[in-house]
């Protein structure tokens, strides 16, 4: 069992941050319950507390699905080129 330090500070034990998928850097919370307290990840936040990915949501203007967007993205499809740019006479 994971002691607190002088300073207030416990290790969370890795079974524990592997399950709730908590890394370095992650903001956790303590919830209280009838049964004492429940640890849980947060999402992203930015210094201020806003949401860091709120301001990209819904800007895909565009039907395309997110995977035709992401091929597109890396270039995987094959781009339209002209007559005039292959260097042919055809």
């Amino acid at each position: 069992m994971p002691r607190v330090t002088t300073k207030g500070q416990v290790t969370i034990p890795k079974e524990i941050r592997e399950a709730l998928g908590i890394e370095p850097g992650d903001e956790i919370t303590f919830e209280e319950d009838e049964s004492g307290y429940t640890i849980r990840k947060q999402p992203p936040t930015t210094a201020d507390g806003d949401d860091p990915f709120a301001k990209h949501r819904g800007r895909a203007d565009s039907d395309d699905s997110m995977p035709e967007r992401m091929r597109r993205l890396r270039g995987e499809y094959p781009r339209d080129v002209g007559d005039d740019e292959l260097g042919g006479d055809t």
